[in-house]
This record gives C-alpha cells, structure tokens and sequence, in this order.
C-alpha cells in the first residue's frame, strides 16, 4: 500500500519531473542515512508502471536522466544491505523499486550495459526465491518480466533479445521457476506468482514476444512447459480470467510450436480435463463490450480449433455437440465481417524495418559523419562499430487449422431455417445449458474425487436439442424444409447425397400412407435433381413405372412423375423407364390435357375454333360399355358415363370402347375413365401442367438420342424413343394436343416433333395425322417452333398435289392449298424466324401480303374443314382423326395480284411505296417474269364450266347454284371415298373431284386472253431489274426483243395510241432504254432486231405531238425520254453510231425536243443524248448543223446560283430551280464534250468548228474553263461545273474576263435570234457563232489574254500561266524599247515632249501599265522572277529617263522585287548595272529607301559590293548617313554599311574605308541597332570609348558631301568612272591628342568610369595585360603610363572579376611575379597591386600555386615595405583557397617566421600597422587550415611567443576596406549606347525633307 504520507503529490495525479529526479538522487544518497527509507518513499512517488519522466529532455540546463537511473540502479545494488538479514517486506520494497526503474528505457538496457548489473540481480532473485515468501517471490519474477519485455515506448528489439538471451540462459533457473508454479497451482495458492510466472513464459514462449527469444532456449521451455501440462489445464478453471488468458496463451504456444507428440498430447488433455468445453462454451457464448473479454474469447476460440484440428476424438465430439449443418460451414470459403485482432498487440517485423531505416539515416550525413570521425581518429579516437542487423526467429505453426472457424461463429449467432440445418434461440440455449451442466457436474465430480486424477468421459456425452424432436428428419436433413427450400434459391449442397437418397428411399418403401410416400418422393424428387451425378443410376426405376401405372391417386400420380422427371436425367434410367413401357403410359397420360376446361382463353381464338364447356353437344356420343359378356351398350357421351358411374352402373372392371381403341378394356385401363371417374386424392398439378412435364420429358429423352452421330451420318434403325412416339398408338395423340391451343402445350409439341421428324423415315406420312391442318389453326403468338417445325416438313410429305399449281414449290408443299404461296417462299426461304414475323404481322410488301385477317380466314376455312373433331376430343381424348384434304383457300386480298417467283409484282412496280426493294436472285426472277409474259399471251379461256363442276360432284343442277357448305359436304363424301390412301384406283376420280371443288370455290375472275394490265407489270418489272441490278444482268442476252419489239410496233401504229388507259408503249420504250443500258450485247442485239428504227417511228410519231402546254406526265413525253435515253445508252456502240448516222431525223428529233422549255426532265435527257452522241465526230458536225449549240447556250443563263449556296435542302422533284439548275450542268457539260474539252474518261474528239463559235461567244477564257483539271471526279467536276456557271450568270471583272450584264444580254438576244431562224426557217448563222463579236473590249490592253488595268487592280488574281505572261510583259516591254529610247534621247537632247501626241502618251502610259504589271506577278507569284534573267540591261536602263519620275519609280519597284532570287542576283552583279542604280539615290530622291532596301538584298553578293565599291557607293552612302534629312533613310544606311562590313571577303576593307570618316564605335553601333548609330552621330560623346561632338560631326559631313558632289558630276556623264580615296585620306575629327588608347579604349576616360560596360570585354583585358607586361618588363618604364595602365589593370579586375579567370591561359601570371623582384621600385608596387586583385579569383590562385610566387612576393615586400600591409591581405587570401602547394612553398621560404618577425616588429614605415599585423594573423590562420601542412604551421606557431600573443583574439575590427588606388570613383553601369560624359542633341529643328515628294508629270 502506498504510504500517503511519503507522497509529495495528490494518488489521482502523477509526480512531476523534479519529485522523481530528487527521489532517484535519494536511492544513491538517502538523506537521512536509512537506505530502505528511501527506497519506500521511491515506491511511494513513483507509479508501479515505471518512471514518466525517463528521457533526457532539450535544454541548457536539461539533467541527464539515464545518469541518474543507472546511479540509482547502482546504489540499489550496492546498499542493499544483507540478503540473509533484511526483512521480506525491505527485500520485496528493493524488487518493486527495481521494476519501476527497469520499466524506463536506461534501465531496460542497463541490464546488459551496467558492468555487474546481471551478476548482482541473478543472485539477488535467487537468494530471494529461497525464502519461499509470496510477496518477495512475485516481486522478483515481476522485476524479471520487466526485463524480458520493454515495459517503455520506442524500445529496441536487439536490447530485448540481449536481455531475454541473458535471462533464459541457466536451465536450472527455469527448472526452480516451474517448479514454483507447479507447486502453487497444486496448491491452489499465490495467484499473484502464478501470474507473474505466466508472464514470464508468455513473453519467453508466446508469438509475438516469442520472437526476440533465441532459438534454442525457446525449444528448451518449450518442453520444459509441456511437461507440465496438466497443470496448466487445471489453471483453465481458475477464477481469475487474466490467470485463464496467461494460461490459453502459453498452451496455444506448446501447440502450435511443440512437436507432434507434445501437441497429441495437449490435445488428449484438453478432452481429458474437461478444457474443450469450457473454452467452446466461452467461444460461443460470451458477450460483452469489455475488450478483455473479447480478447479471451479470441483466445478461447483458436484454442479450440488447435484442439480439434487432427484430432478425431475431439471432432466426433463436436458433430455430437453441434447439428452437422452448422459444421458445414467450416469447409465453405465464405467471407464474413472483420474481426480486430485482439491478441497480437505489436508488429516485431515493422519494429524492425523502422529501427533499421532509422539507423541507416541520411547518406549525406553519413559521409560528414565519417569525414568528423577521421578527423577523431587523428586524435586517437576510435570509431564505433556498426551493429549487426536484427534477427527475428521464425515462428513454427505446426499445426494450423484449415477451416473456416470465424465463419462457423458468425454463422453460429444467427438464425437459421434449412432442409439441413434448424438453429435458433431455442437451439442455442439447449446448447448452453448442456455444456453447463456438463462442466458443472465434472467440477463436483473432481471435487469429491480427493487425491485421485480424474478424466472427462467426454465419447457420451451428446446434445440432443428436444425442440426438434417433432421434426421429420431423415439423414442430416429435415423433411419439411427440404420439401418447401425453393429450387431457385441457392442452398447448400446436400452432404452424402447417395446414403440420403437411399434413406428416403428405404421410408418410401415401407410406409403405407399416401401422403408420408408423397413427401419421400417429393424428397427424393429434390435430392436427385440436385445430386444426380454423385448417386447415379436408379435401378428401381421399372417399379416406379409400375407404380404410375398401377396408382389410382392423382396426388401419387403427379409425385411419380415428378420423380422420373429428376431421374431421367442419368440417362442409364432413360432405357429402364422405355424397357418398362413408360413412354406409352406418358403419353396415355398426355391425352387428359383434352379434359383441362379452365385453360385461359388464347387472344384472337374464336368458337369456330374451340367449343367451349357450356357448348358441349350431345351428338358426340363416343362411348361403348357392357358389363357382361357380349353386352353392348352405347353410344354415350362423356357426361352420359359420368352419370352411369355416380349411379354405379359403371364399376372399374366394366369392359369399355371408343374410337381410337384397339379393343375393349376395363374402365381402370383407360386413362381417361380412371383418372376422371375412378382416381381419388387432390392433384398437384392439373392436366395442362401435366401435359407439359410430360412434353418436357420426352424432349429431354429424345435429346439423348439424336438422328445423327458426330461425324453428320444419319442413325439407323431410328433411335428407339422417337421409334415408339412415330408409332401409331403414340403419335397422332400427341399432334391431337395442337388443338388443345394452350400456347405451352403447342410450343413443346412443336419442339418434340421437330426433335422426332428430324430424319425420321415416317416423315412423308405425317400429313395423315392431319398435324399440318391442327398447327395452322393455332392462334398464339409463340409461333417460332412451330415455324422450324414447318420448315422442315412441309416439302418432305409424300402427298399428290395438284399438277396445275403455279409453281414448282407449291407442288411440293403440303401448304401449298392452305397459304399463300408467296408465304411458302418465305418459310422455305427466309426460315422460321422470318416466317413467324410475317405470319404474326400485318405485311404489304412485294414479298409478302399477309394480315389478321387472312390468318382468321385461314383458321375458319381449316377449323371447317376438320369439321366436329376438336369437340370430339374433349368427349373421347384417344379418337383420332381422318384425314381428307383441304381444296386450296383463296385470299380475297391477292385476287388482282400477279404473283412471279417470290414477288408480287403490283407491289414490286410501286417504287413510291416500296424503293429499291431488294431481290435476291434477279437473273431467276427475268426468267420467270419472261416465262410468265408467254404465259399471258397465250393465256385461253377456262376448259371447265360451272355445271361440269356440278355434275363432277354429283350435285343435280339447280337454279342459283349451290352454297359453300353444300359443295363442301359433297366434296368431302367422294374424296374419302376415292382418296388413294383408301381407294387405289380412285386417284383419277380424285383429281376430278378436286378441280371441280376449286373451281367451285375459287373467286378469281375469268379473263379471255391477255391482260393489258399484267403485260404492263411484266415490263415495268423488267425495267427494275435492269435499272437496279446492271451487273448480274450485265453477261446476259436479252431473250425478249422480239416480243419487245412488236409490243413497240404494234402500240406505234395503233391509232387509238393516245387515247389508251394501259401504257403499254411507254413501259416498252423504258424497258427497251433499260436493256440496252445493262449490256453491249443487248444493244447489238437490238440492233440486229431493227429497233433502233422502231424506236425512230415511235419517237417522231410522239414528236409531232409535243407542244408548250405539254407536261412530264403525258405519255408521249414518257416515250419520247425513253426513246432519247436508249439511243444515248446504244451511241455507246459503234455499229449503232453507224447506224444513227444513217437516220438523221434522229438527231432532228433529238434537237427539236430540246426547244420545248416546257418539258426541263426531257431537255435534260436530250442534253445527256448529245453529250452521248458528241463521242463521234461525225455526229458532232451533225449536232452542230441540227443548230443544237444555239438550244445548249440558252439553258446555261438559267442557272441560279444562290439556290446552291443557299444551303437549303431541294430535290428535282420538288424544286424547278432545281431542275433547271442541273439542265444548266447537263448542257455545259454537252457543249465541253460537243467541243472536244475534255479527256479522261469523257474525252471526245477535238472539233474546232465547235470550238470556234464558243471562244468567240464565251470568251476565250470561258471557253478553255469548259474543260475540268478533274474529269474523272464527279463531285470535283460538279463544283467546276457550278462555278462556271456562276460566272456566266453573274457580273465579273477579272484579268481574264470582264462579264456583265451588257454582255450578257448582247450574246443571248444573238442566240435567241438564231435559234428562232433555226427552228422556224431551218437556217441560221452559217458560222454558228465564230464571228461573234463583243464591243466592251476595245480599248483594252490585253497582254497574253490578260486585262492589264484589271490585272493591276486585282494583282493577288491566281493566273493560269503567270511565268507565260511575266515572258509576254517582258516582250512588250522590249518592243516598246525604241519609243523608250527615242523619248530619252530628245530630253537628253534638250527637246521639250510635253506636248506630246496622244497616241504617244498612251504608249507612255501602256508602258507604265506594263511595268506595274510586271511587279505585281512578279510580287505576287513566286518562281516568276528567274523569267527576268537576261532583261536586266532593259529594266536598268529605264532607271535613266529622266523626266519619266513614274516609269523610273516602277522600274525600280521591278528591280527590288527580284532581289530576293538567288539567280537573279548573280545575272544583275554579270550585267554590270549597278552605276545605274547609284544615280538614282541623286536623280530621284523619292525612291532613295527603294534604292536603300535594293542594295540591302543585293550586297548579299560579293562581286556586286565589289562593284558597289568601284563605282563610289560608300561616298553615296556616307553622304545619307552624315546629311540625310530623313531618319528612315540614315537608318536603312546604316543597316546596309553594317551588312556590307559582315561580308567575309570585303567587310574588312568596306570597315576600313568607313573608319577613315567615322570612328569604329560607330559601326559597331550600325551592327547593334541602326536607330542609336544615328543618334550617336548627331548626339555628343565622351566615354571610354568615344569622343564625339558638334565639330568632328560638321567637319566629318562636309568633308563627305564634298567628295560625293565631285565623283556624281563625273559620274552623271561617264558611268564608267571608278571612285578610289586616297591611301593619306584620314578625317581629323577631333583633338586627341596625349589620350593614351589601348583596344580603341581612352583609358584616362575607364580608369574614372571604371564599370563602363565595354563592347568587347576580353579583347581588351588582352590588348591591356599585353601593354601591362610590356611596360613591366622595361627596366625604366615612363611612371605616369605605368601607373595608368596598373590603374586601368585594377580597375578592369575590380569591376569585372570573372575576366580574372581568363588571364593563367595567358601566361601573363609567372611573368608578374618574376617582375616582383625588379630594381625598379615602381615594378614591385605595381605587381603586387595586380597580385592582390587578381587573388581573389581561384583559377588564379591555382596557376600561382603551379609557380614560386611565395618567395617573390616576400621579395616584393622587402623591396617596397610600404606595400606589406596589402601583400599580407594578398597572401591571407591566396591560403584561403586551401592550396597545400601554396603552404608548401611558404613552409620552403620560411614564411612563417618572417611573418612572426613582422607580428612581433613595430611596422612604423606603414600607415596603419594594427590593420596590417590583423591580415598576417589571418593569413597565418589560413596556412593552419591545410590538411596536409595546417600541422606543421601549427607547430611552427606554438614554438612562438609572438603567437601566443595573437592567437585566441579576433582582429577584423583593426582592419578596413583596402584601396588600391582609388579607381573606384566612376558612374555606376553604363554603355556606349546609354551612358557618356555628355551628350545633347539640335535644339533646332533639321531641314526639311523633301525625298518623298510625290513625283508629278
């Protein structure tokens, strides 16, 4: 108990840092001299857990807490009295206090670190185990757990393992610690000792602090442990659960890690001690939110699975305990929520990792780190060694369990309700308190054992959960839920389905009752779908057939054959069920489906079809019975024998009959009399339900057996399922249930037998059945397998059709009489899908007419012509049918209908309604359509009349005739009688009788002879093939011209002609163009069969009529484009152009048609007929003569191109504009190929009659724009064709063309006039056009067909030949040349010309026109300019007309715009022409900045600045740089003098003439910006580099303009002078004289503006160092200079230090220092000024090291002592650059001591000594700093009192900024652009400049 007294703070608050510091300095110090006094108030002070305040905290004054542990440790230790004397209580007290200091991180790790520290408490725990006292036995194996496990945070694992390897390591210890907690246990006493000796194994044995323990003592304990096992049991019952917890923990530990046979045994042990139990009552039931808790459970429940895992004994216990549904759940792989881990509290692996990460650190520092510790290493300090990585022992699970237990759990809390699992809250509790009860029990039975061992008799013990007990169980699985477990729902597979099976077999073999064999075979239903793989065949399969058949029970009945449902899913039982009959009984039992009366009603079934319950008839009386022998009572109806067996007259032996039966039979063997009169019980399903399992049976059964094997042959004999339902006891009872028209029923009887005809040999007999009559009369929309069904069977019956049936197809079809035949096609072509879409749809297409309608027809007429069977079934379910065929149904729909192939042709034609509709085979619909055509011209009245169909059918004549019904009766009397099924000889009679009935029946009118109407389908048919299927057509010959052509014949001479309602002629004619389009062959064929004369007569007998009122519509337009559109098609060919050629009306018609603005579709197609014709010559001169060029021009002013821009959607059908817009396009496209424009595919031939009329009508540019760059790309040439068209209907001004309304107008007045003449008197224009004139062109200059004034308007218009017309300007020019000449000869001559003729003036001003023509091609077309190489000599010497301002302005723009061709350079720098362009600079001064930019490009050529240079252009130029009056101009100058001077070969030379006038600083201000050289010019300068002002300005100014006036007067007159200066010209421009000048550098000027930014930098430092070197090398250099340029060397290394760098390369630096020991004393001064600034720079100071320098600056200083004091500072910072070879030389010439004797001299001759004693102490400080030499400096100093003296004080104060020479006094940062010493500008303003005046003539 803590003593409250001795606490200095409150027992709910913790002591603060100070307390705990004090009482840790109290252990090694007791204040009052009683060491267990301070011991108690430690404890006291300090919480049992350890220290809080361990960690040396940050802080100045921080206390060293890990020295106070260990001294508070080692006091414990050491004053701890003795052993054998002090009381338990003082001992215990020391224990706890070393726990609490322990538990902190210093004394964790002083156990290994404090020297005895183990010796000492090994001894002490031993010394105090013997006392045997509880409380000092628990202190001391607590301490030892505070040293096997850091009791702190942010422990190390390596101090963990040192300490357990420590503690763990004497076997004999261990032994003493078990056997204390052996003893205790036995005892039932120390609980605390227990649980401190718990800890110590759970922290040496359990995973994760298992982990540190080493190997082999961990085994060690291990089996030391182990055997102790039944100790460690009895610790399970225990009070204490943290004791049970220890106890779980080291147990699971012995498990999982011992070997197998200590695990066996633990296992053994656990059933033995009643462990498993307890613990699976702890899994299972504990609930608690108390982590403690849970964490037990967790123990509890891994505790078990080790127990049971491998153990049989243990699990054969748990099955007792837990229902086998539950324990499922162990195998499955289910997921289930998260559950935290409770039990491994810490990660050893990620512990691990951090520390290792946290040890390897930063590399960086790790490589400062290593260079400290050499530095240590020197001074005898020893590096530590790095520590070796952790290493974890692995942890060994030996076993491990497999199974999913925290499935099991999770499952185990919920309720359940399975077939093989009922667990709830009931179940659970019964659970509960068994295992009680059965833990309480045992417990009283140990207790009152006394000293025996008692074990659990676990192998009897068992839960038998009482509330189940009413469950009906079998196996493991309830009866009641498996029978009510939905199939769809996902369960659990069944286990031991095979034993299962056969258990509920065995019950339903034994029971009696009805109902429990219902339930079995329910179950055995269940089990055996879902296992029928694991329990195989069912051998009893022929008893449960037996028993279907034998049963009288509805519910038995449907029980059984639910259950052979399931079992013919093993095939091996399919053969038991067909070996047993069972086929047959199925299908007795699919006859009930007859009787079902509560089916829901199909859509659309009507009564005719299906009598309903309430109109049952009486006549249908089918029934026979007799009760004795040869007794015969009947017939009676269904009813009537329900009746009789409610009186009791019927029994279940009575003898019965109906149709269908093969004899009399008991009433209890016919299914229908037993299951309705006899069965008892409730059905599960009623018969519709039944019917479709069975169904659903007999497919899966024939699915076993297919018609075919793997490799596609077919099975023979027939597999023996669908050889029994073909058998005629099966079979027609299964097709009867088509007219039950329950939608299920028919869909599986489809499927069925489709699965049974598919290569059955009874396939062609299966008509009889009547199947084909019963699937049609269906009405639901589940048609699909019907379809198939059909599909495959209809063409497969051997039934006699009708021989006179339309097609090939119906005749072999048995559907042939019932649908129609295009829907025959459909099935037999387009399959069961198709089928079902048509047959359930409403469809009016060229391939199907189909609808409700037709399909309820069809159903009256069939459901009639079956007459009362499907009444009669529902009376007698096994009567069978009689089959009697159908005459054919006629469709009122298809009466006007031709039907050819598979099309309906009316509907075919409709190409409004049905567009492009597809046909898959038109070669084989041509040759039906052809075949059909014959057929309805030989088409001949009917061979059969009304009373010889009569008379056939034995009907006497009558009045009136007879009605349907009547003629259907006697129909059906003598087809049955002489049906060749029944009736061999009668198949004649039959026939007869069948055409009678049809003729009777048929609704369709008699035609005699054709039928106008047909023949126009057949044609227009026939047009749609060709138009749409050209290709497949293409290699066939047309078969029917002959008809063709006299169809044309006759319609052309037909007089009634126009008057017809049937358009015979124009379908013909169409037909006709269509033929001819498709094939070669059909052409020549035509040809051959004279139709293109035909064609001739039928086109000019349409002709005549033709007026302006006609419409498109009239058919004699129709035939008339027709006609035209074959004869466009036959010009193809060449022996039909002949044949044209001899036919003129033709063209005559053709171009006739084309005056009939009226009719657009048909000028278009004539348009098209010319473009055709146009292939031959000969036809061209034709068409030209016909007068067609006058109608084709017309329609090209109709075009109005805003409707194709507008984006407005249109169609020719709706749009007019439209249409005259696209005959716009046909007739430009005519005119091209009438004329020969174009190539490619539509290339005609060239004919220059045509071409003429149009160059001269559409211009010559228009004319050449009928011809496309794009013949062969439509959409190209269609956007060609329209923006031609555009310009011809709109007003356009190009250099090509000038297009406007004037004329527009005038050409279409000429044409409209010679149209008229043509068509009127038959004469026209006998040059059609060709000398058509315009007048708005006169007074144009054309050039190469180009407008020149609107050329130069529109200079950016693409030309079609620019180079071409640059050539023809060219010309014209040099044809002009003698005018040129002339007119400069007279003004030369002093002749006045302004007065000038007019004609005169327009050639002056042609040629101004032609020149700026020839700019702008040139400006505007790349590549055109070479054309001028040759021309220059011309073009230049226009530069001379003087009084021609604007001819001379223009040659000029022409020559700059050349300068930019490489070629045309080089031909101008050859022609020697460049005088010309210099007098223009004088003659013309508007053009001066054309000049100026001329030269620019020009002076790219060497040879031409040669030339430039020859003839005086520098002059020229100076003298507008220096007098310009406009700034554009001197700029431009000054831009091409800075060109000119970047030439390689003639730079240097132009440099240097331009520096006899200007200083060189201003060409290099031309280079850098031509704008500030000109501000420089007129500014004034004194910087650096420059001294300018207003005198050297005029003086430079007049001096150049005098020389330019002297060489252009002579120059004026001989252009051939050269201009050459003098070799003595030089331009004195200012007084500089005594300025000393060094790389163009005033250095009086940089020496006071020393941070002048110089325009070359190093050139100067260079020029400078070698003027510097010289003067130093003198032996009596002129002071004054020496010092200047020593300044200027300072000054530059100051202001720009980095230029430092590049003086060693030099070699200057070896030659300052040798200079430094010169005579001369000013030599000396002066190098060690250059040395100090040049110090700073440490590529310097690496070349000083490579030379003695030491020992010359030491000379230096000897020599002129006045510079010590900055040959120190020079020297400090030299050692600064830590140069070993710079201290090596100062260590050869004695440095040190010489700086010693300075430090130690007074230095008086200085003016500052303290400064100057400061830079040697630095300077020596530096040496010390070398790594290699810093040692030996050092010693050289501490021999030194001097340096005693200096050493440990700072002297920065003492030293002050060093200056040189006061250089430093110039103006901050500044250029020669920006910066001077003075600079002004003009206050006035400049003369005014006139060069740009506008040049008026």
């Amino acid at each position: 108990m803590t003593n409250r007294g001795h606490r200095l703070a409150p027992m709910y608050i913790p002591v603060d840092e100070e307390v705990e510091s004090q009482h840790l300095r109290f252990l090694a110090v007791p204040p009052n001299g009683i060491f267990s006094e301070a011991v108690y108030r430690f404890n006291n002070n300090v919480s049992y857990s350890g220290l809080l305040h361990a960690v040396t905290q940050d802080g100045f004054f921080a206390e060293n807490k890990e020295k106070l542990i260990n001294g508070a440790i080692a006091a414990l230790l050491s004053h701890e009295g003795d052993q054998a004397t002090i009381s338990s209580s003082d001992l215990e007290s020391q224990f706890h206090a070393l726990r609490r200091l322990v538990a902190s991180k210093a004394g964790f790790q002083a156990f290994t670190a404090l020297p005895k520290f183990r010796e000492k408490v090994g001894l002490k725990v031993v010394k105090a185990l013997k006392r045997c006292h509880d409380g000092v036995n628990h202190a001391a194996i607590d301490m030892l757990c505070a040293l096997m496990q850091p009791m702190h945070d942010d422990y190390e694992l390596r101090q963990e393992q040192l300490n357990k390897s420590s503690l763990l390591s004497s076997k004999k210890f261990l032994e003493n610690l078990l056997e204390l907690f052996t003893v205790h246990v036995g005892r039932g006493s120390g609980a605390l000792v227990i649980s401190a000796l718990l800890d110590f194994l759970t922290f040496a044995l359990c995973a994760p602090y298992s982990e540190t323990t080493d190997g082999s003592q961990f085994d060690t304990l291990l089996e030391m442990a182990a055997e102790h096992g039944r100790v460690l049991y009895k610790l399970f019952q225990h009070p204490s659960m943290a004791i049970v917890k220890g106890t779980g923990l080291v147990m699971k530990a012995i498990i999982e890690e011992g070997d197998n046979e200590i695990a066996a045994k633990m296992q053994d042990l656990a059933l033995a001690e009643g462990a498993l139990p307890r613990h699976l009552h702890a899994a299972m039931f504990t609930q608690s939110a108390d982590n403690r808790m849970l964490a037990n459970r967790q123990l509890s429940r891994q505790l078990v699975a080790l127990w049971i895992t491998g153990h049989p004994t243990a699990m054969s216990l748990l099955r007792r305990l837990v229902p086998s549904g539950l324990l499922g759940y162990l195998d499955s792989d289910e997921n289930v929520p998260y559950e935290k881990d409770l039990l491994h509290v810490r990660d050893n692996v990620k512990v691990a990792q951090d520390q290792s990460n946290r040890n390897r650190g930063n590399p960086q520092w790790q490589q400062v780190e290593n260079f400290l510790l050499h530095w240590k290493a020197k001074i005898m300090q020893e590096k530590k060694k790095n520590d070796k990585p952790i290493v974890l022992r692995k942890r060994r699970q030996r076993i491990k369990s497999e199974a999913n237990w925290v499935l099991f759990y999770y499952k185990f809390s919920l309720d359940h309700a399975k077939s093989n699992l009922i667990w709830n809250h009931r179940t659970r509790e019964e659970l509960r308190d068994a295992l009680e009860a059965e833990m309480r029990a045992f417990n009283i039975d140990k207790d009152l054992s006394g000293n025996h061992v008692i074990a659990w008799n676990h192998a009897e013990f068992e839960v038998r959960y009482e509330c189940l007990a009413e469950e009906i169980k079998i196996g493991d699985y309830y009866l009641r839920l498996l029978l009510e477990e939905d199939e769809s729902e996902e369960t659990s597979a069944i286990k031991r389905s095979y034993e299962f099976f056969n258990d509920l077999y065995h019950r339903f073999l034994l029971t009696n009752k009805v109902q429990m064999k219902c339930m079995c075979l329910q179950a055995m239903t269940i089990v055996y779908g879902r296992c029928y793989e694991e329990i195989g065949a069912f051998n009893d399969t022929k008893y449960i057939v037996g028993m279907l058949e034998r049963c009288t029970d509805k519910l038995e009945r449907d029980r059984l054959i639910q259950f052979l449902n399931k079992l013919i899913m093993n095939r091996r039982n399919v053969k038991e069920l067909m070996d047993a009959n069972g086929i047959k009984i199925l299908v007795d039992l699919l006859t009930l489906a007859h009787l079902h009366t509560s089916r829901a009603t199909v859509p659309l079934q009507s009564n005719v079809i299906e009598a309903s319950p309430d109109m049952e008839r009486d006549t249908e009386k089918e029934w026979y019975f007799g009760n004795v022998e040869k007794e015969r009572r009947g017939p009676y109806s269904f009813k009537e024998m329900k009746e009789l067996w409610a009186e009791g007259t019927l029994v279940p032996k009575t003898r019965c009959w109906a149709q269908g039966m093969d004899g009399w039979r008991p009433l209890h063997t016919i299914p229908q009399l037993k299951w309705c009169l006899l069965a008892s019980g409730q059905a599960v399903m009623n018969e519709s339900e039944l019917s479709t399992l069975i169904l659903n049976m007999l497919n899966r059964i024939c699915e076993y057996y297919p018609s075919r094997d793997s490799e596609g042959a077919i099975v023979r004999p027939l597999p023996r399922p669908k050889r029994v339902i073909s058998e005629a006891t099966c079979l027609p009872h299964i097709v009867q249930l088509l007219l039950t028209f329950d939608p299920v029923l028919v869909e599986k009887v489809g499927i069925l037998l489709y699965h049974i005809m598919v290569d059955n040999p009874q396939l062609q007999r299966l008509y009889l059945s009547g199947v084909f009559f019963f699937i049609l009369m269906y009405t639901g929309s589940n048609v699909l397998p019907i379809g198939k069904f059909l599909q495959y069977a209809h063409i497969k019956q051997a039934f006699r059709a009708d021989e006179l049936k339309s097609s090939d197809i119906m005749q072999r079809s048995v559907l042939g009489p019932i649908l129609p035949e295009a829907m025959v096609h459909y099935l037999e072509n387009h399959g069961a899908e198709k089928f079902a879409e048509i047959f359930l749809g409403e469809f009016d297409t060229p391939e199907a007419i189909w609808s409700s309608e037709m399909r309820r027809m069809m159903i009256e007429k069939i459901a009639s012509h079956i007459a009362d069977f499907s009444p009669r079934l529902q009376s007698n379910t096994r009567a069978l049918y009689q089959y009697c065929p159908i005459p054919a149904i006629q469709y009122p729909q298809l009466e006007s209908e031709l039907f050819c192939n598979i099309y309906y042709l009316r509907h075919l034609c409709d190409v409004q309604k049905f567009p492009d509709w597809p046909i898959r085979n038109p070669v084989k619909l041509l040759k039906d359509i052809l075949e059909e055509w014959k057929k309805e011209v030989d088409k001949k009245p009917a061979s059969m009349s009304v009373d010889d169909a009569y008379e056939t059918l034995n009907l006497p004549k009558k009045d009136g005739g007879y009605i349907e019904s009547h003629i259907r009766k006697a129909y059906f009397r003598l087809a049955q009688k002489y049906h060749p099924d029944k009736n061999p000889d009668g198949r004649e009679m039959f026939e007869k009788v069948n055409k009678a009935y049809e003729f009777l029946c048929s609704k369709q009118k008699v035609v005699d002879g054709p039928d106008p109407e047909n023949i126009v389908l057949i044609l227009k048919a026939q047009s749609i093939l060709f138009n749409r299927y050209r290709e497949e057509l293409q290699p066939y010959k047309y078969a029917g011209y002959p008809m063709l052509i006299k169809t044309i014949q006759m319609e052309t001479k037909d007089q009634a002609l126009f008057a017809k309602t049937a358009q015979l002629l124009s379908a013909a004619t169409e037909l006709a163009y269509h033929t001819v389009n498709c094939s070669a062959l059909n052409a020549e064929e035509l040809r051959r069969e004279r139709g293109i004369e035909t064609l001739l007569d039928a086109l000019s007998r349409c002709t005549t009529v033709l007026k302006s009122s006609s419409t498109n519509d009239d058919m004699p337009v129709q035939v008339c484009t027709h006609v035209i559109k074959c004869y466009a098609v036959a010009a193809q060919f060449g022996a039909c152009r002949e044949k044209i050629i001899e036919l003129p009306n033709i063209i005559k018609d053709i171009s006739r048609t084309l005056f009939y603005k009226n009719l657009p579709l048909l000028n278009s197609v004539a348009a098209e007929c010319v473009s055709a014709f146009s292939v031959d010559y000969y036809l061209q001169n034709h068409l030209l003569q016909a007068g067609v060029i006058w109608h084709l021009m017309l329609y090209l002013f109709n075009y109005d191109f805003t409707l194709e821009e507008s984006g407005v959607e249109k169609k020719q059908e709706t749009n007019q504009q439209e249409v005259a817009n696209n005959l716009s396009r046909l007739c430009f496209h005519a005119l091209a190929r009438l004329g020969g424009y174009l190539d490619d595919l539509d290339r005609t031939p060239d004919n220059p009659a045509v071409q003429k009329p149009l160059n001269a009508m559409l211009t010559p540019y228009l004319a050449r724009q009928l011809s496309t760059e794009n013949p062969n790309d439509r959409e190209l040439r269609k956007r060609h064709t329209e923006r031609v068209l555009k310009i011809l209907n709109s007003n356009t001004e190009n250099p090509y063309l000038i297009w406007d309304n004037a004329t527009r107008a005038e050409l279409t007045e000429f044409v409209k006039r010679e149209q008229d003449n043509k068509i009127s008197r038959g004469e026209c224009d006998p040059s059609f056009g060709a000398d058509f004139v315009f007048t708005v062109h006169a007074k144009e200059l054309i050039v190469g067909e180009i407008f020149v004034r609107v050329y130069n308007e529109q200079p950016t218009f693409p030309l079609e030949d620019a180079k071409d017309f640059t050539v023809k300007l060219l010309d014209f020019l040099g044809s002009q040349a003698q005018y040129l000449h002339s007119l400069m000869a007279l003004k030369s001559g002093g002749v006045d010309t302004t007065k000038s003729s007019a004609l005169q003036k327009e050639r002056l001003i042609h040629v101004e026109m032609a020149l700026q023509a020839l700019e702008n091609v040139i400006r505007n077309n790349p590549g055109c300019e070479v054309q001028c190489i040759g021309h220059f000599k011309l073009l230049f010497s226009l530069l001379r007309i003087q009084g021609a301002g604007k001819v001379q302005q223009l040659a000029l723009e022409v020559i700059a715009s050349v300068t930019g061709n490489k070629d045309c350079v080089t031909n101008i720098a050859d022609a020697n022409v460049l005088v010309y362009l210099l007098l223009v600079l004088q003659t013309l001064p508007a053009g001066r900045l054309t000049v100026l930019e001329t030269l620019h490009a020009l002076s790219s050529n060497t040879k031409i600045i040669k030339e430039a240079m020859a003839k005086g252009a520098l002059i020229y130029l100076l003298d507008l740089f220096c007098n310009s009056t406009n700034p554009n101009v001197r700029e431009r100058t000054a831009e091409l003098f800075s060109k000119m001077t970047g030439d390689k070969l003639l730079g240097p030379r132009v440099r240097i003439v331009l520096g006899k006038f200007l200083p060189s600083i201003f060409m290099d201000a031309m280079r850098d910006s031509s704008e500030s050289s000109v501000h420089m010019f007129e500014g004034s300068h004194e910087n650096p580099e420059l001294i300018w002002n207003d005198e050297s300005r005029e003086k430079v100014s007049a001096t150049v303009k005098q020389m330019k006036d002297r060489h252009y007067r002579l120059q004026k007159d001989d252009p051939d002078v050269t201009w050459r200066l003098p070799e003595d010209f030089a331009v004195v421009y200012t007084d500089i004289e005594g300025e000393l000048t060094i790389g163009d550098v005033y250095l009086r000027l940089f020496i006071a503006q020393p941070s002048w930014v110089l325009r070359r930098p190093k050139e100067f430092m260079i020029e400078l160092m070698q003027k510097y070197i010289e003067l130093i090398s003198q032996r009596a250099p002129a002071g004054e200079v020496l010092e200047t340029v020593t300044t200027a060397v300072v000054s530059l290394f100051m202001a720009q230090p980095t230029l430092a760098d590049q003086l060693p390369p030099l070699g200057h630096i070896p030659k300052i220092f040798q200079c430094m020991s010169s005579r001369n004393d000013a030599i000396p001064k002066s190098t060690i000024k250059v040395i100090f600034q040049i110090a700073d720079s440490t590529v310097c100071v690496n070349a000083m090291a490579q030379t003695e320098c030491i020992g010359q600056i030491i000379m230096g200083m000897k020599i002129r002592r006045d510079m010590i004091g900055l040959a120190c500072e020079a020297l400090h910072k030299m050692f600064q650059k830590e140069q070993d070879d710079l201290v090596a030389q100062a260590l050869k010439v004695d440095l040190v001591p010489i700086l010693l004797r300075l430090l130690d001299s007074a230095l008086d001759m200085l003016e500052n000594p303290s400064a100057t004693k400061a830079q040697i102490v630095k300077s020596l400080k530096a040496m010390t700093t070398s790594l290699k030499y810093g040692e030996e400096v050092m010693a050289l100093l501490e021999k030194s009192d001097v340096w005693s003296s200096y050493k440990d004080q700072k002297h920065d104060l003492f030293i002050t900024e060093s200056n040189v020479a006061g250089y430093l006094t110039g103006p901050g940062v500044a250029g020669y652009l920006t910066q001077g010493s003075a600079s002004s500008m003009p206050s006035a303003p400049p003369p005014m400049d006139t060069s740009h005046e506008e040049i008026h003539e």
